[in-house]
């Protein structure tokens, strides 16, 4: 030939949704095997860079710091929550729609189980980015509430509601993933977020506002939750409540 064929273009990993992910978590899980080798105070982007095989510009097209890449997607993930409570039908059960939402997030933590593993060892060991994890999760509790606060809109006693079923949601979904991580990732961990939603809306039953319920108009639900308590916390609190309004 006289003319040299030029060869085709390579495709780069990182020009569709699915390489774009791929590329993540490689930096996350290179990030995470170099802060369990070395610290995290002493590892630097150029270093985590370097192990993932990427560039520096690279590493900053998808974290804006290393604090960032413990926790790859979230907001993403964020964004499509918010996506899916907009969609959902205004004659869904509230509850059961929060633990699709849920399960939602769960599955980006089931995803990327390595990546899960190494963010849970090393934010036990580091408490900036435990509370970095705190924060992420207040936001999906926001969203959360937001989202049942305009289902209850103008009903009594609906932001009470809509504050205490977002906080046990979230405690069950995190109740969940803990007993995941332990189990190695042997637990079927949408079946058991499922069974904790199932429950949960079971114990609220008839308790929504313009929900029916027995106790009256006049009736209120109240039940103090921490974030980091587990579902079976949460669900003794609320059905402890409510047995307070039958007396």
């Amino acid at each position: 030939m006289s003319e040299a064929v030029a060869a085709a273009p390579k495709s780069r990993s990182g020009r569709t949704p699915h390489g774009r992910r791929k590329v993540r978590s490689a930096i996350a899980v290179a990030a995470l095997e170099k802060f369990a080798e070395q610290g995290f105070e002493a590892t630097t982007v150029d270093q985590i860079a370097e192990a993932a095989g990427v560039g520096r510009r690279t590493f900053f097209r998808y974290f804006r710091s290393k604090e960032d890449v413990v926790f790859p997607g979230h907001d993403e993930r964020l964004a499509e929550v918010v996506e899916l409570l907009e969609a959902a039908s205004p004659d869904a059960e509230p509850l059961l729609v929060l633990g699709e939402a849920a399960e939602f997030v769960l599955g980006m933590y089931l995803e990327e189980p390595e990546v899960s593993r190494k963010r849970s060892e090393l934010t036990r060991q580091v408490s900036s980015l435990r509370d970095k994890e705190i924060a992420s999760i207040d936001r999906y509790q926001r969203v959360f509430a937001r989202y049942l606060r305009a289902r209850f809109a103008d009903q009594p006693d609906g932001e009470l509601h809509a504050a205490v079923a977002a906080a046990a949601v979230v405690a069950a979904h995190n109740h969940v993933l803990r007993q995941w991580l332990r189990s190695g990732g042997e637990l079927d961990a949408r079946a058991a977020l499922r069974h904790a939603t199932g429950k949960l809306s079971d114990a609220l039953s008839g308790q929504w506002p313009g929900g029916g319920s027995d106790a009256g108009p006049e009736s209120v639900v109240v039940a103090a939750v921490r974030t980091s308590a587990s579902a079976e916390v949460v669900l003794k609190q609320v059905q402890e409540a409510l047995r307070g309004i039958e007396r």
